[in-house]
């Protein structure tokens, strides 16, 4: 199955804080270009290539319980993508460091 993937406002905000380098991102939002300034450009190409990987196979990723119930998780180092799934979409909540993600 092919899925989409769905970037909240949240999350977009959190990726043009990692400002420094301009760059483009295709895959996640079809014909339109999202221009993105980082500070971070290995955390950012490490966070792409994990949403590459996420679209690929989001059902590998643990789903979480409680309050989160309903979305999965996926490491990233030391930080956690919270992001879930409905029929072919993938909607990204948001990126955290461990401590503050839960």
């Amino acid at each position: 199955m092919e899925y989409k993937i769905k970037l909240t406002p949240f999350f977009e905000t959190q990726l043009k804080k990692l400002k420094k380098k301009p760059a483009k991102i295709n895959d996640f939002r079809g014909p339109k270009i999202m221009k993105i300034i980082l500070r971070d450009k290995v955390l950012f190409d490490r966070l792409i290539q994990k949403l590459k990987e996420i679209k690929q196979n989001p059902e590998h990723y643990k789903p979480l319980k409680n309050i989160l119930k309903g979305n999965r998780r996926a490491h990233l180092g030391v930080f956690i993508i919270i992001f879930d799934i409905y029929e072919d979409l993938i909607t990204v909540h948001y990126v955290k460091h461990h401590d503050d993600a839960y």
